[in-house]
């Protein structure tokens, strides 16, 4: 017989690994129970510092959104932001994407998944786009948990900005909001990258370890003041592009280059896996 359909009557592709059968699955998983706790953690640690250690200051006399944490539970916030943005929250979207189909071949379940039959592309659409939700997730959670801790420590008040000035409660959590939608898209490219090695290999720490490796070494390079305009092509260039939407008056022309940087790279990297997926040769 030709098709499937007519192999199997009733048979349907887009009702194989339902969302909500793939999120739980995931959301069972220790490593995420884990994350969870470490993001939650974050704030409590800060509130703690800065109560043994006294007043926040900055490095090396350079005015940053550490000067003003315990100004507000919005400060907090930005400040949770501000910490994590360049490696914690890297962490879970790597874990994630990477993870995913990599460890059904280690758990050698990929080729029974394959076999049910869930079509490839259906199998990477509904991985991925739990990843990208539970990515979304931790990075959520994060600037909400650190709000409400802040607030309890700090009370509830304007986000005092570090060069001066401040911005009401409310237009704080709306910019908020925009600084952590930025940095969910500008981490789509160690989505990406994670979510392509996760497809080419059977070890799920090699796809997590390869993202978080290359990530830290675009933040190298990008160190490299000698690399000049060169620079501008790395994703971690634009890594702190949204400390623009905390100004008084928000500039948008970083966050807009950092956006399609990453997109750029990441939309290759997608295609990459799906198109390595659909011809490679599963026997795990």
């Amino acid at each position: 017989m030709s098709t499937l359909s007519q192999v199997a009557p009733g048979y349907r592709a887009r009702h194989t690994l339902p969302l909500r059968v793939e999120a739980v699955r995931q959301l069972r998983r220790r490593r995420t129970l884990v994350m969870a706790v470490v993001l939650t953690a974050l704030p409590f640690v800060l509130v703690a510092a800065f109560a043994i250690g006294g007043t926040p200051e900055g490095r090396d006399d350079r005015i940053s959104l550490m000067d003003t944490a315990t100004a507000s539970g919005a400060n907090l916030a930005a400040t949770a932001l501000f910490v994590s943005a360049a490696f914690l929250l890297v962490v879970p979207v790597a874990l994630f994407c990477g993870d995913t189909v990599a460890a059904e071949a280690n758990w050698s379940s990929l080729r029974y998944l394959l076999a049910a039959p869930v079509p490839r592309t259906r199998l990477l659409v509904s991985k991925l786009a739990v990843a990208l939700g539970f990515s979304a997730a931790a990075m959520v959670l994060l600037p909400l948990v650190a709000l409400a801790v802040g607030t309890a420590a700090y009370g509830w008040g304007p986000l005092r900005l570090p060069t001066g000035g401040e911005l009401p409660a409310g237009d704080a959590v709306l910019r908020l909001a925009l600084v952590v939608l930025y940095i969910f898209l500008s981490q789509l490219v160690t989505a990406a990258l994670a979510f392509w090695l996760s497809t080419v290999t059977d070890a799920p720490l090699g796809a997590v370890g390869g993202a978080v490796g290359l990530t830290i070494v675009g933040n190298v390079l990008d160190a490299v003041t000698a690399l000049g305009s060169w620079r501008d092509f790395l994703p971690a260039h634009w890594q702190f592009a949204w400390a623009d939407a905390l100004q008084p008056h928000m500039e948008w022309g970083g966050m807009v280059k950092g956006v399609s940087v990453s997109v750029a790279y990441a939309l290759v990297l997608f295609a990459l896996a799906f198109r390595g997926f659909g011809r490679k040769d599963v026997v795990s």
